[in-house]
Order: C-alpha cells, then sequence, then structure tokens
C-alpha cells in the first residue's frame, strides 16, 4: 500500500468493497466458536470459508482503492496464493476435528464462492458477544487505520 495513488472514485468504489467484506467478517464472527463448535448457520450456510471470503473482499477493496499497477498485481499475487493454500489447511482441519458434520455441511455449502440460497444445517446462531471473544476489532480496526493511509494518500 506504500505505492497507493488514491483517487476520490477509487476510495468510494474501493471503500464500499472493503466495508461489505468487513461487515461479512463480523456476521461470520458472530457465529463461530473455533475449535469448541462447526459453525454452520448465517454465512457458513452460503460459504464454508465466509471469514476468508471477507477478507479478500477487504483486500480487494483496498486494492481498488490504492490504485496503483504495483500494489494491485503484488496484492493479487498474494491472494491467489496464500488464500487457496490456508482454506485447503482450514478444510483439513475442520474435517479432522468435526468428520461427520462437516461431511454432511461440505455436501451442501461451497468450500469458497457463496451460495446466493443457504444450505445445510444453519445449527450456529448470531452472538454478539463472539465478536470479543473472536477479536474481530482487530479487522475492524486494521481497515480503519489502511483507510485513514488511503486518505492521507489521496491527490
Amino acid at each position: 500500500m506504500f505505492f497507493a495513488e488514491p483517487a476520490r472514485d477509487s476510495l468510494v468504489a474501493g471503500g464500499a468493497i472493503a466495508i461489505l467484506g468487513e461487515l461479512l467478517r463480523i456476521w461470520a464472527s458472530g457465529h463461530i466458536e473455533k475449535t469448541h463448535r462447526l459453525a454452520t448457520g448465517g454465512p457458513y450456510a452460503h460459504t464454508r470459508n465466509p471469514l476468508y471470503v471477507g477478507s479478500v473482499l477487504m483486500a480487494l477493496g483496498l486494492l481498488v482503492a490504492a490504485k496503483h499497477p504495483l500494489s494491485v498485481t503484488v496484492g493479487l499475487l498474494y491472494l491467489a496464493v496464500f488464500y487457496p493454500f490456508i482454506i485447503r489447511e482450514e478444510a483439513k482441519f475442520l474435517r479432522d476435528k468435526f468428520p461427520d458434520e462437516y461431511h454432511d455441511w461440505a455436501l451442501k455449502v461451497p468450500l469458497f464462492l457463496p451460495r446466493v440460497t443457504p444450505r445445510g444445517p444453519r445449527a450456529s446462531k448470531f452472538q454478539a458477544s463472539r465478536l470479543l471473544a473472536n477479536h474481530e476489532w482487530r479487522s475492524a480496526l486494521g481497515l480503519a487505520v489502511l483507510a485513514a493511509f488511503m486518505v492521507w494518500r489521496l491527490r
């Protein structure tokens, strides 16, 4: 992001995409009880990886806002290399930790690209207390800091 060359229109478009990503992360974080129970409700009925989908949207939003070819190229390469690897690792972990539940859920819910209509067991419910427990404030704070940097870089 050091090479960012944002313009007003790229900040608006990128900001909207990034905020959508953070909202998805907030929704997902309110459902998840890491390593204790498999989250299948809310956004987890649309994609098995809503936190990653949200993070990718946030990153894409920042790349749109940055509007610099080097930042965009490096950012897209990072997303293309890192996320497929980490998503496979996460799937293996969940499959091993919750074998029966994961199998049934995975048959109905896509790994990454969300379904429009929810599927699967939808057992988890949103709880605001999980947002703090899952430290989602760090993601929101990081987005706010990067947004402030982009506004500062606005020319």
